[in-house]
């Protein structure tokens, strides 16, 4: 037998080899891949039963004033949102949303020290301020514009019907 022949056959058995292993190879899942297979899997609802629909939410967003327009721009099941809008700019996004699909969102203000008109507060970042009422539904005033500062924020989240809201079952 030559010696090229021999390594023509090592070398297929190589490649062999090492196509096998990595087939057989298991790798972790990316963080989207685990997501997905988290989301989809038995028992697990992406909103909870007995979330209240987003359209009763809105009698409780602030009323245009101001120069302001509250605009609203999505409503579902357990969440609804406005912008908040002078002329064609948008100054900040407001949004109501209930918490029972996701507690943890609850959960980040039993630390809280803050409050706005009563209900414990907390910011997101740099650009949200949210409070929770009645330990249940997320009230979050988002700015979307450098102008529209923290002041801002609180301010018309006071502008909000908190206390009506308070009595949503």
């Amino acid at each position: 037998m030559k010696m090229p022949h021999l390594k023509k056959i090592l070398a297929s058995f190589l490649v062999a080899t090492l196509l096998l292993a990595s087939a057989c190879t298991q790798t972790a899942p990316s963080r989207f891949d685990q997501a997905q297979r988290d989301s989809t899997k038995g028992g697990v609802e992406a909103v909870a039963d007995k979330a209240v629909k987003g359209g009763s939410f809105n009698k409780f967003f602030p009323k245009s004033q101001n120069g302001y327009n509250v605009v609203y721009s999505q409503e579902k099941k357990g969440f609804a949102q406005a912008k908040l809008k002078k002329g064609s700019q948008e100054f900040a996004t407001l949004s109501i949303s209930d918490t029972t699909s996701t507690p943890s969102a609850a959960s980040k203000f039993k630390t809280s020290s803050k409050k706005i008109g009563g209900y414990p507060a907390v910011s997101q970042g740099s650009t949200g301020t949210a409070v929770l009422v009645g330990d249940r539904f997320q009230v979050k005033v988002l700015s979307r514009d450098s102008s529209f500062t923290a002041r801002d924020r609180e301010a018309w989240l006071q502008k909000f019907n908190l206390s009506g809201l308070k009595r949503l079952k």
